[in-house]
């Protein structure tokens, strides 16, 4: 017998108490959580139930009858739908002030202590940052062609939009024309997928290509690579049979100007969405590791060299260690385009810290960690083998950081000196943070 699925439940007139580490407004209803999308603390609205767990529940907020001041009218047509943001209808400054107290609060609670110095957030632009992101493309005649864009929130379904407001401008803008582009192809069904990445005065499409394009799709490629003045790839497997459409392809790139380094990339490699941010961030934790002549520096999930680079720019002798070979290559490419040889490169799967690790040997006076969302645990775990007076932790997850920051004060002794937010994300429930851990 098949189960019967429950439809939604609508509850009015919930009076909501305050914001979740990502953003949704918080209720109790009959003793029981309820996390609400769309709603604000201070705010009675109506909600429908959408999930339902044995301790928590999750809603949308439906009707808002009594709005908070802290309230705005979200910009982009599509949200609510679109699954690319979760915070436009929030001020500015409660988007940040959220942020910081999910930080500090799971700080608080991993490490028992509160930071010695909370740090000034640093912030920028909140519209067309986003330099890098990964689109769904679907052919739905139903809805007159090709769909381009984010999926819906908590569904399968891509979102029907033609612009977005956090993509760069130019990216943006690309939006109708891929849908256009899409529409026109004989393999119309067969992308599924567009990842997109924009350098300095460059743009560059990745294409998921399930079946090869023919003679008339190649055609039709090459006129949208021109017209629209970008760079088109095609990607018919993993991230090895990406190849460029044509010679009209070139490299992508950013500058730091701060350091006078300069990084080439490809469009699938890992760079930050958030230029500007970027570069504020980089010279802030370049400041708290507070670089001098031959200080030496171990720089963990080193990636394309972000920080390595304008450390070693400062004077500081620093390994890079990064888990991933082409990144490496990529690296060790733009260290010697930049004038730094002597920059030491180690390919290094850095979840599993094993003390035979060759990365592991040496005595280090500044570790510094920028970790994917699965954070640092094995690192922190082997902190005494490596023996910093100082750790700086660059995370894109408050969760592990904090959860990693609780090995480090309570198992190694260090004190949590600072911590702060870097609004990296604006629009969205993610934040980026950095926290500074100095040995007693």
């Amino acid at each position: 017998m098949t189960r019967r699925r429950r439809e939604p439940r609508r509850i009015e007139g919930v009076e909501v108490e305050s914001l979740s580490h990502e953003g949704r407004g918080v209720a109790r209803i009959d003793g029981k959580t309820v996390f609400i999308h769309g709603a604000l603390p201070g705010e009675r609205v109506d909600i429908e139930l959408t999930r339902r767990h044995r301790d928590h529940d999750e809603a949308d907020a439906i009707a808002i009858h009594s709005p908070s001041p802290q309230r705005v009218v979200p910009r982009c047509e599509v949200y609510g739908r679109c699954g690319g943001c979760a915070t436009q209808h929030m001020s500015a400054e409660l988007q940040l002030a959220f942020r910081e107290q999910a930080l500090f609060e799971q700080l608080d609670r991993a490490t028992g202590t509160t930071p010695g110095a909370r740090l000034a957030p640093l912030t920028g632009e909140p519209w067309h940052y986003r330099r890098r992101a990964r689109l769904g493309a679907k052919y739905v005649p139903g809805k007159g062609g090709a769909l381009v864009g984010f999926r819906e929130r908590l569904k399968y379904y891509l979102t029907d939009m033609r612009w977005c407001h956090t993509l760069e401008r130019e990216a943006a803008a690309l939006i109708e024309p891929l849908r256009d582009l899409i529409g026109s192809l004989s393999i119309r069904e067969r992308v599924p997928q567009i990842e997109l990445a924009a350098g300095e005065g460059a743009l560059a499409l990745v294409l998921r290509v399930l079946s090869a394009p023919d003679e008339s799709d190649r055609a039709r490629l090459a006129g949208f690579e021109a017209e629209h003045d970008v760079s088109l790839y095609l990607q018919t497997g993993g991230p090895d049979t990406v190849v460029p459409l044509s010679a009209r392809s070139r490299p992508l790139s950013y500058r730091l100007a701060a350091f006078d380094v300069t990084f080439e990339f490809l469009p699938t490699d890992f760079v930050q969405i958030n230029a500007a941010l970027n570069e504020a961030m980089v010279g802030r934790v370049v400041e708290l590791i507070e670089p001098r002549e031959g200080l030496r520096v171990l720089d963990l999930f080193a990636g394309l060299g972000n920080f390595t680079l304008p450390l070693a720019r400062r004077g500081c002798r620093v390994r890079a260690v990064e888990g991933e070979r082409t990144l490496v290559e990529r690296a060790r490419e733009n260290a010697l385009r930049n004038g730094l040889p002597e920059v030491e490169y180690a390919l290094a799967d850095l979840f599993d810290a094993a003390p035979a690790a060759d990365w592991m040997h040496g005595r280090w006076d500044r570790v510094l960690l920028d970790p994917p969302r699965a954070g640092a645990r094995q690192v922190c775990e082997s902190m005494d083998r490596l023996g910093p007076e100082r750790i700086v932790y660059v995370s894109c997850n408050p969760a592990t950081l904090a959860r990693d920051a609780g090995v480090l004060v309570r198992r190694h002794g260090y004190r949590l000196s600072a911590a702060g937010v870097l609004d990296m994300f604006p629009q969205t429930a993610h934040a980026e943070a950095v926290a500074v851990f100095d040995r007693v």
